[in-house]
């Protein structure tokens, strides 16, 4: 499960040094994950997942513990001096999209995705209203709902995310996987899906960057992400055992989850202007620190 990871990466890294594809390619990759694949993986998992109390209890938990890092981001500015006013946007949410299926999915397989999808839901209403109106309000944007629901109606994934919730809380998603188009509906979602997560590691390591004079900030904040994440976990983790029985599949979802780095969203909905590199620095140690957590969750996953 990891090799493939650090391989798909390393490629992703030796494209970018060698060029072998440009930036209007990187862009090129980047649509078919954001408009084909990744929404066919979301609406595959939500379509096929099974709705009750507990999926209440599992979006709470996350989206409170979403809410909780942001505050303490606003408390932590001081750190990075300079940098504090993107620092909390990068020790909250979770880019469960373009890398968190595609990790976990390597754990769980495709049809155990669904797991992760629960928590996703929590995760993702937070960052298209409480995430999204801070960040354009830093910005200097003002944030009104009319806004805030097109931007996340505008993503094909999110919008992959909605149907399956829809069709799956309806119960049309049992009945297709009881019915004779159930392997057609498989093969082909699956065989659309499949390359989602090779491709998004390749991204990553193409994107991979730090420069010197950022080292200080960028391993603050990333420091400050990994330990904010890890206390999170341990509570996040308390209160729903304690609630509900335990689930080794369920844990392992929620340790990717509170693993991954900050949603990539954030130079796509606000004016970084020269706090770009500090912010892409930061996100490509946490996506590194990430790897290194996720070698660690697929030993567990095997014991």
């Amino acid at each position: 499960m990891v090799l493939p990871v650090i391989i798909a990466i390393l490629l992703g890294l030796f494209c970018s040094r060698r060029n072998v594809f440009g930036t209007e390619g990187l862009s090129a990759l980047k649509s078919i994950i954001g408009r084909i694949t990744l929404p066919v993986v979301l609406f595959n998992a939500f379509f096929t997942a099974s709705y009750s109390l507990r999926v209440v209890l599992m979006f709470t938990i996350v989206f409170c513990s979403c809410t909780v890092a942001l505050a303490l981001g606003y408390l932590l500015r001081p750190l990075v001096k300079s940098h504090g006013t993107f620092m909390p946007f990068l020790l909250s949410g979770f880019e469960t999209g373009m890398l968190g299926y595609a990790l976990f999915g390597l754990i769980a397989g495709s049809r155990g995705v669904s797991t992760l999808a629960m928590f996703d839901v929590g995760q993702t209403l937070f960052a298209y209203t409480v995430f999204l109106a801070m960040l354009q309000s830093t910005g200097g944007k003002k944030p009104d709902a009319k806004g805030l629901i097109g931007n996340m109606l505008k993503n094909p994934a999110a919008d992959g995310m909605l149907l399956g919730i829809i069709l799956g809380v309806s119960g049309i998603g049992k009945l297709v996987l009881s019915s004779a188009f159930a392997g057609i509906y498989t093969s082909v979602s699956g065989f659309i899906a499949a390359p989602t997560a090779f491709i998004i590691l390749i991204v990553i390591g193409y994107e991979l960057s730090l420069k010197k004079e950022l080292l200080r900030p960028v391993f603050i904040t990333a420091g400050a992400r990994l330990l904010i994440s890890g206390l999170l976990f341990l509570l996040a983790s308390a209160i729903l055992f304690a609630l509900v029985p335990f689930e080794k599949n369920t844990m392992l979802a929620l340790m990717v989850l509170f693993s991954l780095p900050a949603p990539f969203i954030i130079p796509l909905f606000a004016d970084v202007k020269k706090e770009g590199e500090y912010i892409s620095a930061s996100l490509s140690v946490s996506t590194v620190f990430t790897i290194i957590l996720f070698v660690i969750i697929a030993i567990y996953s095997k014991v």
